[in-house]
């Protein structure tokens, strides 16, 4: 369907957005911004005409919102399949064992174990973040001084946003936004101000990062006790032999509790090994889900709505 030359920089966003209407909001957002940064700065380059005769040079260089959103389209599949992890060569069909234990051999099983396992530093250094720079600006907001504080505290959040949108983008494969939601025209102080205050994105990271803090207890205290269980099970068996066998000296306990007698048999040592093999690869498969679980949490709070 033909579409008429947009006049104007919303026009052709309009026009822009309606052409990818469907593709992912993280995708959205970044050629969103991409095409109102370069317009505003052609306009900003050549004050002597109008808006409508600089989008009229732009769409045979730039091009029109159709191409723009073709050559997006076609990058992002590229972006997608050089990303992509590399698959293992599987040489029979799939079955339930095989697919239980091949989570040890999905390098993003790992990513997300070291993320549970950094979301508590994360979570208490953005609560603290949030906290303080909404508690300055609040009692700086009579001041002078309190308008650039509260821009220059609402601009990090979003950095710090971003920065954790592609953290979750290499940890779970979930396509985050790369740019932020563009400030549109250069405004004044006020204007800005009121701008973000009306932005539901603003309100959304700044939730996003404050609720990162119960998150990451939570995430921690699974990833931690899923790995000393599993790893203490799995290792005391072998201790116990090699103590057997004279070839070590340790006190063999779970948790600092001596093992029963019945753990120490041969038959329970190998229970208690299976079980703690067990017990890992769940953990892997739990951090997994949580990883992408977590990913479509924040694209939700972060990414702005298509």
């Amino acid at each position: 369907m033909s579409r008429s030359a947009a006049r104007s920089i919303a026009e052709y966003l309009r026009q822009l957005r309606e052409v990818l209407a469907g593709e992912d909001p993280a995708l959205i957002q970044d050629a969103l911004y991409d095409a109102e940064e370069y317009l505003r700065a052609e306009i900003a380059a050549h004050p002597g005409k109008s808006e409508a005769d600089v989008l009229e040079v732009i769409a045979s260089t730039y091009g029109a919102p159709d191409e723009v959103a073709a050559a997006y389209r076609d990058t992002e599949a590229k972006v997608k399949a050089a990303l992509q992890p590399p698959q293992p060569r599987v040489s029979s069909p799939p079955n339930a064992m095989r697919t239980f234990f091949g989570v040890f051999v999905d390098a993003r099983a790992y990513l997300s174990l070291f993320y549970m396992l950094l979301a508590l530093l994360t979570g208490i250094l953005y609560f603290v973040f949030v906290v303080l720079g909404l508690s300055l600006s609040a009692g700086l907001a009579f001041l002078i001084i309190g308008v650039p504080f509260f821009l220059a505290f609402i601009a990090i959040s979003r950095a710090i946003s971003l920065g954790e949108g592609r953290l979750l983008e290499a940890v779970s494969g979930e396509r985050m936004p790369r740019r932020p939601p563009h400030p549109g025209p250069p405004a004044g102080w006020w204007p800005r101000i009121g701008a973000m205050l009306s932005d539901a994105r603003t309100w959304t990271t700044l939730a996003y990062l404050v609720v990162m803090l119960p998150l990451g207890v939570a995430y921690f205290c699974i990833a931690v006790t899923g790995i000393s269980l599993g790893v203490s099970c799995t290792i005391a068996p072998i201790v116990d032999a090699l103590q057997r066998l004279g070839l070590v000296r340790a006190d063999v306990s779970v948790y600092g509790a001596s093992m029963p007698y019945w753990l120490t048999s041969p038959i329970g040592g190998v229970l208690l090994f299976i079980f703690g093999i067990v017990v890992l690869t769940t953990l892997m498969h739990v951090a997994r889900g949580i990883g992408r679980m977590h990913a479509r949490l924040a694209k939700a709070l972060l990414a702005k709505p298509a």
